[in-house]
């Protein structure tokens, strides 16, 4: 099987709904043990369920995480380590969007998208690096945004946490390179996931439809991605095919950043 994870043990933060329900998925069928992260314990059941339907024999557990405190994650991946005796894979997808410019992001959203987006992944990173550096292997893999280097309207607070993310993984790729753990993140432009749907149903009610569609428009491949997109993407860069991979940014955007300047 191409892209092959037999054997390899992977964590997914935010694997309970969107981008990281799909990597969660997509790595089950290429055969990892996946652990599904989420703060919603119901939703990451849920993945951990769907992922057996189809994959019976595939060893897969959920665990009820709040990446934005420490001591939970760190306990969380030695339960993880502990059980598995090895730790291969991390997928930081856990994050939440916001939309607002600089006047109006209030102390509360600013601090909620830092503590989630930008904290969330070095507890995570932090949480499994040493288990890594004990093995000399493993790869990393941040989910960040085509926002973090161009300048989008109302992403203020979004911006500056997923610049971080950005700044992040080009640091853990530098530092860890002599102990075998690749580092690599994702950037995303506009992907249909729950949130889309929550979103446009909240601000723009009866208008759903023609507000997809303009949404959808503003990149040139003319639609959203699906989350099982950005899931086979790291899908490679998780697999032993990338192995001459780190420190790199992906952009996965329908041509957005390229093509609409």
């Amino acid at each position: 099987m191409p892209f092959s994870l037999y054997g390899k043990i992977a964590v997914i933060t935010g694997g309970g709904s969107g981008i990281g329900k799909s990597i969660a998925k997509t790595f089950a069928q290429h055969g990892a043990a996946v652990c599904v992260l989420d703060i919603n314990a119901e939703a990451a059941k849920t993945t951990v369920d769907e992922i057996h339907q189809n994959a019976k024999h595939n060893h897969c557990q959920s665990f009820a995480c709040n990446v934005t405190n420490q001591e939970e994650v760190i306990n969380v991946f030695q339960t993880i380590y502990h059980h598995y005796k090895r730790l291969d894979l991390l997928v930081n997808s856990a994050g939440i969007a916001h939309v607002g410019r600089l006047e109006n992001t209030s102390e509360a959203d600013f601090d909620r998208l830092f503590q989630i987006n930008v904290k969330g992944v070095y507890n995570a990173m932090r949480a499994a690096i040493p288990f890594m550096k004990e093995q000399k292997q493993g790869v990393i893999l941040n989910i960040a945004s085509v926002a973090a280097g161009l300048g989008l309207s109302d992403r203020f607070a979004y911006s500056m946490s997923k610049g971080a993310v950005v700044s992040m993984t080009l640091s853990v790729a530098k530092d860890y390179i002599h102990d075998g753990i690749r580092c690599n993140c994702i950037s995303p432009g506009r992907v249909h996931t729950p949130f889309v749907d929550g979103f446009l149903k909240a601000n723009y009610p009866g208008k759903e439809a023609e507000m997809f569609e303009k949404l959808s428009k503003t990149q040139p491949i003319g639609r959203m991605a699906q989350p099982e997109e950005v899931a086979n993407l790291a899908l490679y860069l998780c697999s032993d095919a990338a192995a001459f991979i780190t420190g790199s940014d992906y952009p996965i955007d329908g041509g957005f950043i390229r093509l609409n300047t």
